[in-house]
């Protein structure tokens, strides 16, 4: 499982914490400039194409092909119901973080 874009959206998460805490520009500067909406969308891509991958595996099995492997139909279910997991707990943490620094007093 490729987790380079939750790793840079938690990097993105952290440099907004640190902005919001008030800490110095210089630790913040060294964060990179990685767009957090596009790491967002390729992610959520990334999990869309898995889930349709293996429901086109599913089906093919389904229907009676044969080149269809029932190991592989299984294990890439399991990846894709893993893989949207994943990301649920990711917008549950986006969500948990946009409520605390809406909470903040200023």
């Amino acid at each position: 499982m490729d987790t380079k874009g939750i790793e840079q959206m938690l990097s993105v998460l952290r440099t907004t914490a640190e902005q919001a805490s008030g800490k110095p520009a210089e630790s913040v500067a060294g964060a990179g400039t990685t767009d957090f909406a596009q790491v967002l969308q390729n992610s959520i891509e990334k999990v869309n194409q898995t889930q349709q991958q293996s429901d086109q595996m599913a089906e093919k099995l389904a229907a009676g092909d044969t080149n269809q492997n029932l190991h592989e139909v299984m294990i890439a279910l399991q990846t894709a119901s893993v893989s949207f997991q994943e990301m649920v707990q990711v917008r549950n943490k986006l969500v948990s973080a946009y409520q605390d620094v809406m909470n903040m007093q200023v």
